[in-house]
Order: C-alpha cells, then structure tokens, then sequence
C-alpha cells in the first residue's frame, strides 16, 4: 500500500523538527561617505563637532574658578587692620627691640623714604659724636596703655632692661589716631636735652603737626630739636599754633525776626491773592449774566 505523502505533510514539524528560520543579519553600521552635496552629508559632518565643544567650555569654567579664587584670595589679604592686627602691631614693635641699623620704627607707616634718611642721617651723626641714641616710633593706636607717655616708658624699659644701658637712649612716640607724641630717656638723655625742650617738643611739635597730619615734619622737626638742644645750640623752636576757629553758620536773633517779618508779609500777601481774585473773578461773571 502506497502512502502518499503530499508535500504539506512533508512540511510539517514531525520531519521538520528544525523550522528553516532565516539567518540573522548582522547589519555593521559604518559610516556612509559619499561625494553628493546634500543636505544629510552636511548634517553628518557638522554633528562630531558638538563633542569637541566640550573641552573648551569645561577649560573656561575652570579658569574662571581660578581667577575667582584669587580675587578672593587678594581681598583678604587687603583688607584693613582690625583692633587684633593692631594690638599685635603694638606689642611687636616691642618685643622685636631697638633696630639696629636704622632709629626709626615706622608701624603706622606715615613717613617717607626720604623722611627716614634724613633721620637716620641726623641721629647717626649724633650717635657718632655725643654717644647718644634716639629711636623715633611710629604707631597707629595705642591699646594696652592709656597715652603716649606710657607707652614710651614700657619701650624704654623692655628694649634697655638696665639703667647702664638706657642711660644716655631716648624714645620719641608719636601716635596717629590721637594726634599725640611723647619723649622719655635714661637720666642722661634728659639732663642733656632739659626739661623745657622735653615739654615744647610734646606740646608743639609733635601735637600740632599731628594734628594737620603732617607727620614727617612732626618728627623730623623733633629730632632738630631735641639735637640742637644736646649739643647746646640754640632751640630753633616750634610750629605756632594755628588759630582755627571757625565763624559761625547760625543767624542771630535780631537776623531770624527780620527773616521771620519778611516771610509773613509774604505768605499772608499770597493768600489774600489766592482768595480774592477768584472772588472777583466769579463777582465778574455773574454781573455780566
């Protein structure tokens, strides 16, 4: 017996066990290049240039944190002295000493380059001769001490602990904030400059030139002063004390009456305008009706 097989049943999953599946494809994308001018080649050339922006802009965001960073860093390091800063400032020009090749201790930073020459000129030259020193010091504000005067005499001591060695040392402080100087030395210092050349140097030169804030001439006026009186030449003297006094801007009595007069007749002469002329205005129109 004959078995006809058609060839549907040929086809059927029991001979079949395997389906005839196509084989995947395996597509490669790479990238087409053509030589045509259209507008998709330009689209695919313009697009790989987007990556590349990156860089600059990241480098750019980078620098610009930089100079943020050192705009900050450079305002704090300008900013101005708080009371710490100076009160450190003042026990430093203690503690640091007398200095050695120079007489002058410039903390509050007011004299110039050629004030301190000129100094250091002058006081080297006396050193030289009479075997005298004087250090001249400047200073903002004084904190720890109540004056000038107090505060010399701590230098004096801290920087010539003996009296050996402070004999003959004298120290000229000047303080900016309160426009006010002082003088102090050993015993010899005093003795050879003289109390009333002492008292005229605090008095004249370095309150009155402090005061116009003319603070190398208020030293440098010192120094000629207190030198001339050591080597025993007469005292060249002091600036004269300005008469400051300012007139005054009030009116008097007498001037605040007569304003005050005028400005009522003014004022009543305005209101009786503002009145009556639209009165006799509006009596006006009704006469002509």
């Amino acid at each position: 017996m004959e078995t006809l097989l058609s060839s549907h049943s040929l086809s059927s999953p029991f001979f079949n066990p395997k389906p005839n599946f196509p084989p995947p494809s395996i597509h490669l994308h790479k990238p087409i290049v053509t030589c045509s001018t259209s507008s998709t080649l330009k689209k695919q050339t313009l697009t790989p240039v987007k990556p590349s922006s990156a860089k600059p802009t990241n480098w750019l965001v980078h620098a610009q944190q930089g100079i943020a960073a050192l705009a900050l860093s450079l305002a704090l390091s300008f900013t101005p002295v708080t009371a710490n800063n100076a009160l450190a400032s003042e026990f430093d020009v203690i503690n640091e000493g007398p200095p050695k090749d120079a007489y002058v201790v410039d903390d509050a930073g007011v004299l110039s380059r050629v004030t301190k020459t000129d100094l250091k000129n002058l006081l080297s030259d006396l050193e030289y001769r009479k075997k005298f020193k004087i250090n001249f010091i400047t200073v903002r504000k004084l904190t720890s001490k109540a004056d000038a005067f107090e505060y010399a005499d701590q230098v004096l001591e801290k920087w010539y602990p003996s009296v050996e060695e402070g004999n003959n040392k004298g120290i000229v402080v000047l303080v900016t904030s309160q426009k006010e100087g002082a003088v102090t030395g050993g015993p010899a210092f005093v003795q050879a400059v003289g109390e009333s050349v002492l008292d005229a140097t605090v008095s004249e030169n370095l309150p009155v030139l402090a005061t116009e804030e003319k603070y190398n001439e208020a030293l440098l006026s010192s120094a000629k002063r207190l030198v001339a009186a050591i080597d025993g030449l007469p005292d060249p003297g002091g600036p004269t004390v300005k008469d400051n006094k300012r007139e005054s801007n009030f009116k008097t009595k007498e001037e605040t009456d007569e304003k005050r007069g005028q400005f009522t007749l003014v004022v009543g002469g305005l209101l009786v305008i503002a009145f009556v002329v639209p009165m006799a205005q509006y009596f006006a129109y009704v006469s002509r009706k």
